[in-house]
C-alpha cells in the first residue's frame, strides 16, 4: 500500500474516532443527567471488572456469582434504558464501525472500513493527477478508429487497436497475476493516455498502489530532491520519488517531453532500473518512435525498456482531432 495514501485514511480515521467518542460522552452525560440509577449501574459493572481478575486468583467471590450480577445489573440498564425512549445499545459506543471501534484493525488486521478509506483516498489522488474525467474501459470507443486497411502495415487500424485495448484490459483486470511491462508507443492523440488512465483506475480498484505520473513531473522530482533548498519541497519530492520507486503499478504518460540533461537520463534510469530491480510494474507511453528514442536516451535506458518492456503500437488519427471534427467534444 501507499504510504502517503495510507496516513490520509487514518487521519481520516481517527477524525471519525474522536467523533465518536464525543458522541459517546454526550450520550452518557444526557442518560446519567435523566437518569441517574444508570450511571450507578455503570461504576458497579465496571468494578466487577478488577473483582473478576481477582476471583482468578482465589479471591472474593467466584466468577459464577460475579457473572450472574452482571447478567442482571447489564438487564437493569437495558430496561431503564428502553423505558425512557433509547435503544439498549445506546451507551455502548457511537462508532462508525464496531468490529474495529474505529481503530481501523482488528486483531492486527486492517478493517474493511480502514481499506475503503483507503481505496477512496487512491481514488482521489488518481483523479487529481488524471485529470481527465471518468475514463474507464466501457467508454472506449473503437468506432473512432478507421476500419479500413493500413497501406504500409495492411492492418485496420480498429482491428489493431481492438487488440491493443484487450491486452490493456486483461492486465488491469488480472494484474495481480501479471508481471509484464508495456510501453505505449504511438502519435499524438491515439488514445495511449486514455487506456493508461483505464489501467491506473482499474488497478487502483482492486487495492494495489498506483502512481500516476507525467515523464516531466517524475524527472522533475527528482531534481526537486536532489537540489531544491527549500525543505519542505525537498521533502515532498523525495516522497513522491519514494513512492514511484515503490508502488505497485507506475504509469509515467509522455515520456519524451521531459529537458534531457544528464542528471535526468540518471534519474530516468534509476527509476526504471529500481522498479525493474523490484519487479514492480510499469506502464510508459511516449510518442517516440524507436529510432528517436536510442538517439535521446543512453543505451542503457534503451537496453531496459526494449529488453524489459513489452511494446504496445497505437495506431490510427488523432482522436480528439476527429471527436471535434465530429462535435463529440
Amino acid at each position: 500500500m501507499d504510504g502517503k495514501l495510507l496516513a490520509i485514511a487514518r487521519e481520516e480515521k481517527e477524525n471519525i474516532r474522536r467523533a465518536a467518542i464525543r458522541t459517546d460522552r454526550q450520550r452518557h452525560e444526557e442518560a446519567y443527567a435523566r437518569v441517574p440509577e444508570l450511571r450507578r449501574l455503570d461504576d458497579r459493572i465496571a468494578s466487577l471488572v478488577p473483582q473478576a481478575a481477582a476471583s482468578a486468583m482465589g479471591h472474593g467471590p467466584s466468577l459464577e456469582e460475579l457473572r450472574a450480577e452482571s447478567l442482571g445489573l447489564q438487564a437493569r440498564r437495558a430496561e431503564l434504558l428502553v423505558e425512557n425512549g433509547w435503544p439498549m445499545t445506546w451507551l455502548d459506543g457511537a462508532w462508525d464501525c464496531p468490529k474495529c471501534r474505529d481503530t481501523g484493525y482488528v486483531r492486527g488486521e486492517m478493517c474493511s472500513c480502514l481499506k475503503r478509506l483507503y481505496d477512496k483516498a487512491q481514488a482521489q489522488d488518481l483523479s487529481a493527477l488524471l485529470k481527465l474525467g471518468s475514463e474507464s474501459f466501457g467508454t472506449f470507443d473503437l468506432g473512432l478508429y478507421d476500419d479500413r486497411p493500413d497501406p504500409v502495415s495492411g492492418v485496420a487500424p480498429r482491428v489493431q487497436m481492438e487488440t491493443v485495448f484487450g491486452i490493456c484490459y486483461d492486465y488491469a483486470l488480472y494484474f495481480g497475476k501479471r508481471r509484464e511491462n508495456y510501453l505505449f508507443r504511438g502519435g499524438t492523440g491515439l488514445g495511449k493516455t486514455f487506456l493508461s488512465a483505464c489501467i491506473a483506475r482499474e488497478v487502483a480498484k482492486q487495492g494495489f498502489s498506483v502512481v500516476y505520473e507525467t515523464a516531466v513531473g517524475a524527472l522533475a522530482a527528482f531534481e526537486e530532491q536532489r537540489f531544491s533548498r527549500d525543505g519542505e519541497d525537498a521533502a515532498r519530492a523525495e516522497a513522491l520519488v519514494r513512492r514511484m520507486s515503490g508502488c505497485d503499478l507506475l504509469i509515467l504518460d509522455d515520456l519524451g517531453t521531459e529537458m534531457m540533461t544528464e542528471f535526468t537520463r540518471s534519474a530516468l534510469y534509476t527509476l526504471i532500473n529500481t522498479r525493474l530491480l523490484g519487479r514492480k510494474k510499469t506502464v510508459i507511453s511516449t510518442n517516440l518512435t524507436a529510432a528517436q528514442m536510442e538517439k535521446r536516451y543512453t543505451p542503457q535506458i534503451v537496453s531496459r525498456l526494449e529488453g524489459e518492456y513489452q511494446v504496445l503500437s497505437f495506431a490510427g488519427s488523432d482522436i480528439r482531432a476527429l471527436k471535434k471534427e465530429r462535435g463529440l467534444d
